[in-house]
């Protein structure tokens, strides 16, 4: 295990040549709802050989920007969410990967580098991965100008917890806690879920749903997420494996069935194996669910 810093990161981005153009720091003023950040509380990254960085203990939450080559972008941006069961971010394999691979179909991907939740730097851990999304929803739509971006294909991806988060902002994109004089729209134009929690009731992921949600009844059921879907709620495109013993398929399974009792379009894609935690790549298939992405997007003319 090797302990670098995120300056040290960027190099890294940059030597290895994938196509980050800039890091946005996500807040350009203070955060709200944040308290101080204590002195021990320091971010840590971590480098894995095949899966990159992941980082731990975020308190200045970014966003990496991912851009076509000139001339290959098609105006479609995604906010995408690396799974860690909030407790730590997979940003390399469910983060800066997936980013590269968006750049190259097209689409402008910026990598959210999200708080955890924490007593130590908020005075509500529960708000903070969400307030985190919305503003990058925020930041993104506000100035989609700059990047060349359709403001009305702008999507969330989210793995894992991850995918949680992109599902809550899904769901919840009315409920805005972050500070919006503008009152620009939240809600994205479509979601990815791949492998993702859902539910903090049934079939939940233990550690995600203490994490975020601790034993407070109100706040399992406010981000068991299938519960809050209806007609207004984004096309969704999911991906799983029957034999994720860590998030049960059934999350999955839950939010499809809710997005078609409530008439809104989606795609799910149940594979036989392939467990979880495989980000671009289910080695157990020679099908590429990312094609199957591009495919229903383009089905769906997001592209």
């Amino acid at each position: 295990m090797k302990y670098i810093s995120g300056l040290f990161m960027t190099l890294i981005l940059s030597a290895n040549g994938l196509l980050a153009q800039e890091v946005i720091t996500l807040y350009p003023g203070g955060i709200p709802g944040a308290k101080p950040t204590p002195a021990d509380y320091e971010e840590i990254t971590t480098m894995r050989e095949g899966r990159g960085a992941s980082i731990r203990q975020v308190s200045v939450p970014t966003l990496t920007v991912f851009q076509p080559a000139k001339g290959k972008a098609n105006g479609t941006a995604v906010i995408v969410c690396p799974g860690g069961g909030y407790s730590g971010l997979a940003i390399g394999h469910e983060g800066y990967f997936v980013g590269e691979r968006f750049a190259a179909m097209g689409v402008t991907a910026f990598v959210l580098k999200y708080r955890l939740p924490s007593d130590g730097i908020m005075e509500d851990r529960s708000v903070g991965p969400l307030q985190d999304v919305e503003q990058a929803m925020y930041q993104v739509r506000k100035n989609a100008g700059k990047w060349n971006i359709d403001p009305a294909k702008i999507g969330v991806m989210g793995f894992s917890a991850g995918g949680h988060l992109a599902s809550s902002l899904t769901v919840h994109y009315k409920d805005v806690k972050i500070e919006n004089k503008e009152a620009i729209s939240l809600r994205p134009d479509f979601s990815v879920l791949i492998y993702p929690v859902i539910s903090f009731v049934d079939s939940q992921h233990k550690g995600s749903a203490e994490n975020l949600a601790g034993s407070d009844v109100k706040l399992r059921d406010y981000f068991s997420n299938d519960k809050h879907v209806d007609s207004a709620t984004p096309p969704t495109f999911m991906v799983h494996a029957n034999d994720d013993r860590t998030v049960p398929v059934q999350n999955s399974i839950l939010f499809n069935q809710a997005l078609v009792k409530s008439g809104v379009k989606a795609e799910l894609h149940i594979y036989q194996n392939g467990g979880h935690g495989f980000g671009m790549k289910n080695s157990t298939t020679s099908e590429d669910w990312f094609k199957s992405l591009e495919n229903w997007m383009r089905g769906n003319k997001f592209l």
